[in-house]
């Protein structure tokens, strides 16, 4: 019998199913590996895991719902069924696993979504006469891609700089089958970028052969054809050949160019896939760099909606089986000897290949089958780690850096539509019960290491996007203040501004220029919402405030643990649904207060390093401080410079500039 809860959840009625009366006896549950099936009423398969012990994962889905992840209780209560199916091994149950998922696409499994259509390097190399060409679509079997930049330009410079070297057809089949009819090459033919098969200026071997040079080129083997080109080019001018020569070090200076588009991360020209993550409350981000022999050959983002990173290890098993999923099985040894695959002396090959190493921020579970499911598509075996320290340890942190700008840029794709901005704004007011749109906002936040160099941000937001002009920030005053009363002292020192600027006409929204200079006010502008990052005693505080000055302002808190919304005086937050586009907006305008009081934290804490240090040097008074970080901006840099270079800065003469040398480098030898 299939029975319904009912739920009353923001003004709403949501049905829901009881999962007891689905729940299977566990004495009917096999201990035995498998994968399972949770199915909805209407026959839809919902959600696909695997599990070593079927019975054990089976009924951790059926316990007390306050000891569920949101979205496994969502699940389990939108369930109407669940299957199972029992395999040998685990390795059976993960590619099984897989398989469903691709065919039944369950809306609650982790599906990775690129979050643009990359362009690839493409090459043909099932083809008789192989062709090179840019292309977005999905990867064909038979073609070698390389890839994926992160600009269709920069694919474009590369495809022109190696066909100067290179002379391999990159013309449809059309154009050759053209070509080859009329006896006569297209214009690359004749400017030297095609060796023209298609009119017999070059057999099926000598294109094959280029195509063969190119390939080992894009899969790391550019030293020795660099090496060969150098020695090509002094052979010709050894005997006077100049024209020959010119033509090697034009090549020469092509490959070079994309050799340096690829920046070199690992010195022992290892293979690897890094992959990092980025989160909020709402979605995860994951960016991978493709590094082959040693260097960056592609990047690649997707961006998963509706979830966050609650299990990491489960998110990476999940992402590494839909990555890898699609690669085809490992080549066996004999294949990898064969010239056609165009493998290169030290086996490296292109970005779809799966590498040797698999670097990771957090291994996953399931580790030992994981690898055994990579090492059998790989045909040879695979390492996931975690990087510790060294050279690894810096790109992993690059690559995070890349997916929290991904994570960043989804975000703002969300809120970038006027209609849609404007839709979130009226929800805000809906939901928040504030009197109008909230067109003007703005969010405060308090940044200190440990009491010390305390500041304060203003941030604005403008129809829900950022006003940067606008953006302000505070230096808290107040000795040994919490992060209360900074934030009380804060917000007086804003609207009493507002108050002063616009004492002449008693309105507070009256203009934007000041009477005297004609310059634009700063806090001319009251919000028409206030918003604190933190709970309910951020948000009391800031209440407090408004009603000293006088002035009435809608005012919230948008607390981080739960991405809850505090009013003043409230008992109870407000709860906006987790795929509200008003809530991006308020996350975003709280995540932006937060960097930005970060940034201005930071900025003061290395000023008043270098104003400490400053300050031990006899001589050197606040203006000549000034003068100083005017010109080098920090300590390290003014401990670079030489007492010739102290000397062009205004005000320093050659003694002091000898002596501020001398405080610098106390264990100098002059």
């Amino acid at each position: 019998m299939f029975s319904v809860w009912v739920f009353w959840w923001s003004g709403r009625i949501i049905l829901m199913s009881d999962p007891e009366s689905y729940r299977p006896a566990q004495k009917t549950i096999p201990t035995a590996p498998g994968v399972y099936r949770f199915i909805d009423e209407f026959g839809r398969v919902i959600y696909v895991g695997k599990a070593k012990n079927l019975r054990n994962r089976l009924n951790s889905y059926f316990r007390a719902p306050d000891k569920l992840h949101p979205r496994t209780l969502k699940m389990v209560h939108t369930a109407a069924a669940v299957k199972w199916v029992v395999v040998a091994n685990e390795l059976e149950a993960l590619t099984l696993e897989y398989t469903w998922i691709k065919e039944f696409s369950p809306r609650f499994n982790v599906i990775f979504r690129d979050d643009k259509s990359y362009p690839y390097l493409a090459v043909t190399t099932s083809q008789e006469y192989p062709r090179t060409y840019i292309t977005r679509a999905r990867h064909r079997k038979g073609n070698r891609y390389f890839g994926p930049y992160p600009q269709v330009w920069a694919i474009r410079e590369s495809l022109d700089a190696l066909t100067r070297v290179f002379p391999v057809r990159t013309c449809t089949q059309g154009v050759f089958n053209r070509a080859t009819a009329q006896g006569r090459p297209c214009l690359q033919g004749y400017i030297e970028r095609c060796c023209a098969p298609c009119v017999g200026w070059a057999s099926a071997e000598e294109h094959r052969t280029y195509v063969e040079r190119l390939l080992s080129f894009m899969n790391g083997g550019e030293k020795h054809l660099i090496g060969d080109l150098k020695r090509n080019m002094e052979r010709a001018a050894a005997e006077l050949d100049f024209e020959q020569a010119a033509k090697y070090r034009d090549k020469l200076n092509a490959l070079t160019k994309v050799r340096a588009s690829n920046a070199v991360v690992f010195a022992d020209g290892s293979d690897a896939d890094i992959f990092a993550l980025a989160s909020n409350e709402l979605s995860a981000a994951v960016h991978v760099f493709f590094v082959r022999g040693g260097r960056v050959r592609g990047n690649r983002s997707w961006v998963v909606e509706d979830r966050s990173l609650d299990d990491p290890a489960d998110f990476i098993s999940d992402l590494l089986m839909q990555v890898y999923g699609d690669r085809e099985p490992g080549q066996t040894a004999a294949e990898k000897r064969t010239p056609s695959r165009s493998v290169d002396d030290r086996g490296h090959r292109g970005t779809d290949a799966v590498p040797r190493t698999v670097l990771v921020p957090q291994l996953p579970t399931d580790l030992k089958t994981l690898q055994e499911w990579l090492a059998d598509k790989r045909g040879g075996p695979v390492e996931i780690k975690v990087p510790q320290r060294g050279e690894k340890k810096q790109i992993m942190q690059t690559v995070t850096a890349n997916a929290e700008q991904a994570l960043k840029l989804f975000r703002m794709q969300r809120i970038s539509d006027l209609a849609g901005r404007g839709a979130a704004l009226a929800q805000l007011r809906d939901e928040l019960n504030l009197p109008r749109s909230p067109l003007r906002m703005e969010c405060f936040d308090i940044s200190h290491t440990s009491g010390t160099n305390m500041v304060a941000s203003m941030v604005v937001f403008e129809d829900g996007l950022p006003a940067k002009r606008e953006y302000r920030k505070f230096t808290v005053k107040s000795p040994n203040a919490d992060d209360t009363e900074a934030m009380s002292e804060v917000l007086h020192r804003r609207f009493a501004k507002t108050i002063n600027e616009d004492s002449d006409t008693g309105d507070p929204v009256s203009g934007q220029l000041n009477h005297g200079d004609g310059k634009p006010r700063k806090f001319s502008y009251l919000p028409d919402l206030l918003v604190v990052d933190g709970g309910l005693p951020q948000v009391n505080a800031a209440q407090s405030v408004l009603d000293d000055i006088g002035i009435d302002l809608p005012v919230i808190g948008l607390a981080k643990r739960l991405e809850e919304i505090w009013l003043p005086g409230s008992e109870f937050p407000v709860i906006l649904s987790r795929d509200s586009v008003g809530l991006y907006i308020l996350q975003y305008l709280r995540d932006e207060a937060h960097r930005f009081a970060i940034w201005a934290h930071r900025r003061k804490r290395a000023k008043s390093m270098t104003e400490s240090v400053l300050d031990a040097i006899p001589g050197v008074g606040p203006q000549k401080q000034k003068a100083l970080l005017k010109t080098y901006k920090s300590v390290k840099r003014l401990t670079a410079a030489s007492v010739a270079d102290l000397t062009e800065v205004p005000g320093i003469g050659p003694l002091l500039a000898a002596q501020i040398y001398d405080a610098l480098h106390p264990d100098s030898s002059e």
